[in-house]
């Protein structure tokens, strides 16, 4: 059980999670299916899944962290072995999706947020287990929580929204380039392989 001022701040991760994993399924439900926007139906069910488990660790730890006599670092363990096992899944799964290379590099950049997420909480977890003490690896896992509603956030809105909400997108934008996700999504409807390709000389055969 977390005591003290991470009491309060795990009181306030649940509330958020709760409300924001609401949020999505009233969203989805309401909002025009983007899928052809977003790519191949795997890559839309990797990132959808994606949205929906950062909100719901951040809500499991946070609760089970606030029963009392429970050790935090229990259910930071168990949810960062999920959460390593779904990105490997996700990387299978993109990996055999026949997406172009382009865009299955820009899934990567979100498997490799939740890898750092989870790979925290799961060492992290194992820490507090060990030593309840532990105020520092409380204070990872907490970071950890909130790392999770942040890109979960970033991914419900890309979801539901108009854009991708990455880093790496963002400054594709600022230096008047477009995003790896959408120069993916031209290559697809092209049938490219996403690799670019010269033209041929005008009217060759």
């Amino acid at each position: 059980m977390v005591v003290g001022g991470y009491r309060d701040l795990y009181v306030a991760i649940a509330g958020s999670a709760a409300t924001l994993t609401g949020l999505l399924f009233v969203a989805l439900s309401v909002t025009p299916r983007r899928g052809a926007a977003l790519g191949p139906a795997v890559i839309l069910q990797v990132r959808t899944s994606a949205a929906l488990l950062t909100f719901n660790n951040a809500l499991a730890v946070s609760l089970f962290g606030l029963v009392p006599g429970t050790n935090v670092g229990i259910p930071s363990a168990v949810l960062g072995v999920i959460g390593i096992t779904f990105s490997a899944a996700a990387v299978r799964s993109i990996r055999s999706s026949g997406s172009p290379a382009r865009q299955q590099l820009f899934q990567f950049e979100l498997i490799g947020l939740l890898l750092l997420i989870f790979g925290t909480e799961l060492v992290s977890g194992i820490i507090v287990i060990n030593n309840p003490r532990s105020s520092g690896a409380v204070q990872f896992v907490s970071y950890a929580l909130i790392s999770s509603l942040i890109v979960g956030i970033s991914r419900a809105w890309e979801l539901i929204g108009d854009r991708d909400t990455g880093l790496a997108a963002s400054i594709a934008v600022l230096l008047g380039r477009r995003p790896h996700a959408e120069a993916a999504i031209e290559d697809m409807k092209r049938g490219g392989t996403g690799t670019d390709r010269p033209a041929g000389p005008a009217g060759s055969n």
